[in-house]
């Protein structure tokens, strides 16, 4: 199992990141209940051979990318931040799109400021937005990244086909969408963008809402002496070489937990549990 991923070929990437949406307030809404343990938890990422973090301006919002800086600047040379747009908030739990321009603009600037940054190294396009012309918000991505505000551009929840309409504009290097054992609606996408060289994030990696689900996982577990969450990621990792992992927590012993899933491979028997617990299309 390869532990690391080149990122546009030349940003040598640990295939175990972090998502640090979680160490925001309930409902990705306002500052985390312990904002030391939280300024704890990316530190000690760090540590542990994470240089990958996913975070988001809609994070808190604002929130999110503050406690990054204030608990890694000055960044080490090799750690990747990406942070996302396109998406606004209201309250807890409650997200409403806007890929306009206008917003874009913003929400870059916003997060160039609160990262204390010059230029995002991965700004993904948090939704294409469809109250918006498409070929819009490509634009204004092509050209932050025309002015240096931007090395790399992502999308997340896209089709193949919305891949290939971005990509009239700018490279594609990040598809981050909804994936899991048991949820693979994007099985097409994954593989489109093994075959093409573009890393693979899924989001809620884990679907530990699903019960079916989880009671597989824990006939596994058992037999590993690993947690159902580690057989999950660990899955993700064995399934396709161009997937990074992101998942996030607000405990540094889950966090722990997390570093630990490329310490062991599944083998032919769980693999086959677990590839056939949810349809590919």
């Amino acid at each position: 199992m390869n532990k690391e991923f080149k990122l546009h070929q030349h940003l040598t990437l640990n295939r175990i990141g972090y998502g640090a949406m979680r160490i925001t307030g309930p409902g990705i809404w306002g500052p985390p209940v312990d904002r030391e343990q939280a300024i704890q938890v990316l530190k000690r990422a760090l540590e542990l051979g994470v240089n990958f973090i996913d975070t988001a301006d809609a994070y808190g919002p604002d929130v999110n990318e503050e406690l990054i800086a204030a608990a890694l600047y000055p960044y080490p040379a090799e750690l990747v931040i990406a942070t996302k747009g396109g998406f606004m908030r209201s309250g807890p739990n409650q997200w409403h799109m806007n890929g306009h321009p206008d917003h874009l603009k913003k929400a870059l600037e916003g997060s160039l400021k609160r990262l204390k940054k010059e230029r995002i190294q991965l700004y993904q396009l948090h939704r294409i937005d469809p109250a918006v012309p498409r070929n819009d918000t490509f634009q204004f991505l092509r050209s932050a990244k025309d002015q240096g505000l931007i090395d790399h551009i992502g999308l997340s929840e896209v089709s193949i086909e919305e891949i290939k309409a971005a990509s009239e504009y700018f490279e594609v290097v990040s598809v981050q969408n909804k994936y899991s054992f048991d949820f693979r609606k994007w099985e097409p996408e994954l593989n489109f963008c093994r075959e093409n060289g573009i890393a693979f994030i899924p989001w809620n990696p884990i679907n530990a809402n699903n019960v079916d689900s989880m009671k597989a996982l824990q006939g596994i577990a058992a037999k590993h002496g690993r947690s159902p969450q580690q057989i999950a990621l660990n899955w993700l990792l064995q399934h396709s070489e161009n997937i990074l992992l992101i998942p996030g927590t607000s405990k540094l012993k889950h966090l722990e937990e997390n570093m630990q899933i490329a310490d062991f491979e599944l083998d032919a028997a769980d693999l086959e549990i677990l590839n056939l617990k949810a349809p590919t299309t």
